[in-house]
């Protein structure tokens, strides 16, 4: 799992949004973001791109966790809340896995536990190791 946590820690851009790792297993993964200025869009509230920013990157940690480098192939996002400070959650967990193929699933929450974003993806898992 030493290699989980070195992979999560080279993702430059989940660190330059501010999402911080907060636990992992396999086929899962937790992680936070704060809510900055710079996370805000024309509108005042969080840009889309920053929530999915925060479900991708909790979902690449999970689906990576068996050790076997694992790469999206679809992906999508259902937004159900605006949020405009505090922080997100994100927390990720396997649907399905087999030799070749991983389901995921993200929920993102605000700081009261309201269900912000659903995000579903897929991965085509590699016979690289990590």
């Amino acid at each position: 799992m030493e290699a989980v946590q070195k992979f999560s820690e080279n993702d430059r851009y989940a660190r330059h949004s501010g999402i911080e790792l907060v636990e992992y297993s396999k086929g899962a993964a937790r992680a936070r973001m704060k809510i900055e200025q710079y996370h805000l869009n024309a509108v005042g509230i969080v840009h889309g791109g920053a929530v999915f920013t925060l479900a991708d990157f909790v979902f690449a940690v999970a689906s990576n966790s068996h050790g076997t480098v694992a790469v999206s192939i679809n992906s999508n996002i259902s937004n159900l809340k605006a949020v405009k400070s505090g922080f997100l959650y994100a927390e990720a967990r396997e649907l399905a896995l087999s030799r070749k193929l991983g389901h995921y699933e993200v929920l993102v929450t605000d700081e009261s536990g309201d269900l912000v974003a659903i995000f579903q993806g897929m991965v085509y898992r590699k016979r690289d190791k990590i």
